[in-house]
């Protein structure tokens, strides 16, 4: 098995109980640590300043700083967001935020990033909340930013929404040709056509149908322009409870989660390790490359130990 595997690190209501604000920090690092160690290939962070659903005390911790301190945490793991809310910074600041980060990591970054969605975030932070096809005008600007400022000398992009002109970012990062962008959403007509022709990397979400869809319709835009469908590394999502009987992983498996999934419940991890090598092989066979999954319990370290043991060996 080729996948590749990343773990979704807690960020909200995993951490909730704890009461010390550096020990909720040092918690979330501790699992980044633990999967850097176990063979992990990524860790990622969303990119929220509220829960969803909201909780009394669980705000998470800025995405952006958290991926630098995380990245100085850890020695080899990648570190990715999943994704950005393109609304929240300007995309030539991201870019150069995303730039420092490539180099302190010593090359570890991918940089996530999407049109966003949480409109209860963005009232109550200020930030204007266009319809959903001007969200996507934004970030199909944003992504041009971006790449403007890793790749030329003095950025200049003029746009509707975005304006740089000579915009100078040094140093541009320590990966070459530049950091990876990876473009997430599933949107079939504007987001899988803006990987197709900006992107590094992708991330869907759905049944195991729906990825194969999403990736069909990707490798179409991808011919359309002249695009090598197998240069963009392929990322889905999913949640994981590994035991040694598939009575115990379900026990250990929040109902609350589970029921979320509805249909799709075949496509979350939960089993022992034949049932979750069975579900792993459809991701394969459905096109995914790399799998970011989540597990429930992960601040007991003990499910990304006996995962790793059965999959990253």
């Amino acid at each position: 098995m080729s996948l590749k595997f990343g773990v979704s690190l807690p960020q909200t209501i995993d951490l909730a109980s704890a009461q010390d604000p550096v020990e909720v920090y040092e918690m979330m690092t501790r699992v980044a640590q633990a999967a850097d160690e176990l063979g992990f290939a990524s860790a990622w962070l969303g990119d929220h300043f509220h829960p969803s659903p909201r909780g009394p005390r669980e705000a998470p911790f800025e995405c952006w700083i958290t991926t630098a301190a995380v990245a100085r945490d850890t020695r080899r793991i990648r570190i990715g967001q999943a994704v950005t809310g393109n609304g929240y910074r300007h995309p030539a600041l991201l870019a150069k935020m995303a730039s420092t980060v490539d180099v302190l990591s010593h090359g570890r970054l991918i940089c996530g990033i999407g049109a966003g969605w949480h409109e209860q975030e963005y009232r109550a932070y200020g930030y204007d909340f266009p319809n959903t096809a001007d969200r996507l005008r934004h970030l199909g600007e944003a992504v041009q930013v971006i790449l403007a400022m890793w790749t030329q000398e003095e950025a200049v992009f003029e746009g509707k929404y975005y304006q740089i002109r000579g915009a100078i970012n040094q140093p541009k990062g320590a990966q070459q040709p530049h950091i990876p962008l990876l473009i997430g959403g599933g949107g079939e007509k504007v987001t899988l056509k803006l990987v197709a022709q900006y992107g590094d990397a992708c991330n869907v979400f759905g049944d195991l149908e729906t990825i194969k869809h999403k990736f069909a319709v990707l490798k179409a835009h991808c011919e359309a322009v002249g695009r090598d469908y197998e240069s963009i590394h392929r990322t889905a999502g999913t949640f994981c409870s590994i035991g040694e009987t598939d009575e115990q992983a379900r026990a250990k498996f929040p109902a609350a989660l589970l029921s979320r999934f509805g249909n799709m419940a075949e496509s979350v991890l939960v089993g022992n390790p034949d049932t979750i090598r069975k579900r792993l092989a459809a991701f394969e066979a459905a096109g995914v490359q790399e799998l970011i999954i989540g597990f429930p319990d992960v601040l007991q370290l003990e499910s990304l130990r006996f995962f790793a043991r059965e999959f990253l060996a």
